[in-house]
This record gives structure tokens, sequence and C-alpha cells, in this order.
């Protein structure tokens, strides 16, 4: 298969996760023949593989509540997140919670104040192994094979929620109500809307790496370079060094999905 070709699909590919209509596939190809497979060519995964992955660097958002709400408001404006009243019907792409909810697993017992006292920024871990992908009967939920993010087409979705079943890390929300009047930002249009009745998550911003672009949480952390985010199949990228120099944490990584969400503490 030539290069035109391959960077076709893999922008097709992920205009389907996004829902976008088929004339904006030509414009993401374009954008993706600069930046998908020059990222490729350098992994050092099997057969160019990538696999995105990203680390959160803990130690700067410590007492930066500014700076979480910061990345939150811009995954909100990008991808069009509704915000309702009710916390039970709170749709979540990207959110703040404390360290005994977000690692359970892990010891809480004499933590430094600063963990036990300061709120930790969670998303989708976008795993090797995801268990939504499994269980999802009309294939809404995928993983692309070509980057490793565990996407959505809001299209296939048929809301039996049997995804948010499986998720062990609570990252998918539905849409109990019609969400569109309750966008309280300026609506983004270069990314599509959802109705009532699918599940939603975070995507990695797979639109945005399709243009070339960092992820929005990442662009909005950039004052304290909180955020790495990058190919985990490439040894010389600079998420896995951030890895090689870091001890770090997951989320119930015992459960065998193995997360590309990583945390230093």
């Amino acid at each position: 298969m030539d290069t035109k070709r391959r960077t076709f699909l893999k922008a097709a590919g992920v205009a389907a996760l996004a829902g976008i209509s088929a004339p904006a596939v030509s414009k993401l190809a374009e954008a993706s023949a600069s930046a998908v497979p020059a990222v490729a060519e350098n992994s050092g995964g099997t057969a160019g593989k990538m696999r995105y992955g990203m680390v959160i660097d803990m130690r700067k958002l410590y007492d930066r509540p500014d700076i979480q709400e910061k990345m939150a408001a811009a995954c909100r404006y990008v991808h069009n997140i509704p915000t309702f009243d009710d916390p039970k019907s709170e749709i979540k792409w990207i959110w703040s919670a404390p360290y005994e909810q977000a690692f359970p697993e892990q010891s809480s017992t004499h933590n430094a104040d600063v963990i036990e006292e300061s709120q930790f920024i969670l998303l989708c871990n976008h795993c090797d192994n995801p268990p939504c992908v499994r269980v999802c009967p009309t294939q809404a939920t995928f993983k692309m094979e070509h980057n490793g993010i565990v996407a959505m087409d809001y299209h296939r979705c048929i809301g039996c929620r049997f995804c948010m079943m499986a998720c062990p890390y609570g990252a998918r929300s539905f849409n109990w109500f019609e969400p569109r009047p309750h966008i309280a930002q300026e609506i983004n249009p270069e990314f599509p809307t959802r109705m009532r009745g699918v599940v939603e998550k975070c995507n990695f911003c797979a639109e945005r790496l399709a243009r070339g672009e960092k992820p929005a949480c990442q662009v909005a952390a950039a004052e304290v370079g909180a955020i790495y985010f990058g190919d985990l199949n490439d040894p010389e990228s600079e998420v896995r060094k951030v890895l090689a120099e870091n001890p770090t944490i997951q989320r119930k990584p015992n459960l065998g999905t193995k997360p590309s969400v990583f945390y230093i503490v």
C-alpha cells in the first residue's frame, strides 16, 4: 500500500471516530501526511506501530487547581462537552479526584500531606488491553490499530452502556439528556456535538493529533509543563525518556488492562 493511501485511511479512521463527514477526510489526510507518518517512521515499536501514551507529572500540579481547571476547560471547549447542573448527569472527559479515589489500590497510609490534600487529574487510560472494546456489541468503541487510541464512533453507539460497566476507571459518561443545549462555552465547529443516548469519553485528542497538534490538556498545562505525550513504543520519544527517569504509578494496573497513562507523584 503506498504512503498516500495509508495516510488517507488513517485520516479516515480519525474522521470516523470523531463523527466527521466525508468531505473533511481529505483535510485530515493532508495534516496527517506530515504529522503521523513522520512519527511512525521514528518509532521503535514492532513493525512501526505506535502506541500513544501520557505521563502526568503531579508534582507540577500540586496546589495548582487553576491549571487543572484550565486543562478541563480546554477539553470542554475543544470537544463541545456539555455541562449539566445535576452531578449524576455529568459528562466527564477529564476531571479531578482525590488520591484515595484515583488510586484505591495504592497505599494511602502516611502519605505526604500534599498528596492527601491534592486533586489528581483523571481521564480515559487508553488501555492496551481495553475491556470496553471487548464488550461493545456494535464496535462503536474500538482501538485504533496504528496508534493504540481507544476511540468511539458515536453513530454506531446504541446506548447499551456495556462499555461503562466494563471500564474500571469510570472514564465513560452517558448522555441522558440532549447535550447540545447544555454546551455552555462557544461551540467548536471542528468537532461534532453528540446526541442523547450515546456514551462518550476522552479520545486523546485524536482529531488534533491528525492535524499535527498536541492534546488540548497538554497545551493548557504548558505553563508548568505537567503533561508529556508521545509514542510509548519509541525508546527515543520524550515520554519514554521521562518514564525511564522517574518512578511512576498507574491506575489499577493489577487488572491487566495495561493503561497508557502514567503518574509521577
